[in-house]
């Protein structure tokens, strides 16, 4: 199909931070044991699927994930990790290093406009919903249009993964998160010029003891 880009889509392997559900945002936090674990598993999973090149944010939590996919690649050419900035998390300003319990205690005005999904709100310093998912939409189209015919892996965080679905689906910023977001999971998306098409999400095969999911609460 030399219309159109294959994406596959991951989120980086679990961190010590997903597990205490402590916001991360921009912050460079390393992948724990299972993260690591993970990462080597999803790379072994794509190891067949001809990927062409590999994208990562530059947080090292998703680049080493991405490493081992790149690892895991048919031929040398595959094996060169590209960083993008704009695969980066979401800024969460003041609320990156705070546990989810925390902010709602310490900034219960803020937590409640996060917590119902304002796409015009940001915790101080930090990115608003609207900003996000401009900057995950024009990340994804100039990656994308330079690979057309290609199979490309994109990987990167939980907030970039809502935004992508989001995308695919035409789903508004206020709705409810109803998808799964899990650490190391594949998900499948097709870009053309037009659109994007969503072609499989959240497959967790390649782990054989499920995945940490961080819910409705991460944007």
């Amino acid at each position: 199909m030399t219309d159109s880009t294959r994406i596959t889509a991951v989120r980086h392997g679990e961190t010590a931070w997903n597990v205490d559900t402590r916001i991360q945002g921009q912050l460079d936090i390393g992948l724990n044991e299972r993260g690591q674990w993970q990462a080597e598993r999803v790379g072994a999973a794509l190891a067949d699927a001809g990927v062409d090149h590999v994208y990562s944010s530059d947080l090292s939590r998703a680049h080493v994930t991405a490493q081992a996919i790149a690892r895991h690649a048919r031929s040398p050419q595959d094996r060169a990790v590209r960083l993008h900035t704009g695969l980066r998390e979401r800024g969460f300003g003041t609320f990156e290093g705070q546990t989810w319990a925390a902010i709602e205690e310490n900034w219960p005005e803020e937590s409640k406009r996060w917590r119902q999904r304002d796409p015009n709100f940001a915790p101080p310093g930090g990115e608003t919903p609207l900003q996000l998912h401009a900057r995950v939409s024009t990340t994804l189209n100039a990656i994308a249009s330079q690979h057309l015919g290609e199979h490309i892996v994109l990987v990167a965080h939980g907030g970039v993964m809502d935004m992508l679905y989001r995308l695919a689906t035409s789903q508004p910023l206020h709705a409810a998160r109803t998808w799964e977001l899990g650490n190391a999971a594949i998900n499948r998306l097709l870009w053309t010029p037009d659109a994007l098409t969503l072609v499989g999400w959240a497959d967790t095969q390649h782990l054989d003891d499920g995945v940490l999911d961080e819910s409705i609460k991460l944007s």
